[in-house]
């Protein structure tokens, strides 16, 4: 589960043998608890169903569907799904992130939580930039030949 800017809010990783909608009740019942104040959720296509009402009646919050429409051929932009794909392209530039070489679920969900902790400190206070050695020597040369 990630906000409106792509910060990630919630992760929970399953099994491959647990389908995206049975698993978004798993984000479901613990987004309730940590974040009680949400009460609007885009999702694609593939949540679609009984999930919608469930979440409406259970847990007290929307579920707005973004659908793409069977007219268009191609590529087409949908609105705020492109939040969650970037979303993973940042994850993906973290070389653990990358493939999935850990073992348990627990472990995988700590290194998504570290990774998104990193990036968002980086963008809190961005590193510093620091000198190389060639420009330190060019700023002391022209500061001594100085007359």
């Amino acid at each position: 589960m990630v906000d409106s800017l792509g910060l990630v809010l919630l992760v929970v990783v399953h099994s491959a043998g647990l389908q995206d909608r049975d698993g978004a009740r798993l984000v479901f019942e613990h987004l309730i608890h940590l974040f009680p104040f949400i009460r609007l959720i885009w999702a694609d296509g593939g949540y679609a169903g009984k999930l919608v009402k469930q979440a409406r009646t259970c847990w007290g919050f929307a579920i707005q569907i973004i659908k793409r429409t069977d007219d268009v051929k191609g590529f087409q932009l949908l609105p705020r799904r492109w939040v969650v794909e970037r979303t993973f392209a940042w994850l993906g530039r973290y070389r653990r992130l990358s493939k999935d070489y850990e073992f348990y679920p627990e472990t995988s969900e700590s290194m998504i939580y570290l990774a998104m902790s990193f990036l968002m400190v980086r963008r809190i206070a961005p590193p510093y930039p620091f000198k190389t050695r060639s420009q330190d020597a060019a700023q002391c040369s022209a500061f001594l030949s100085a007359p």
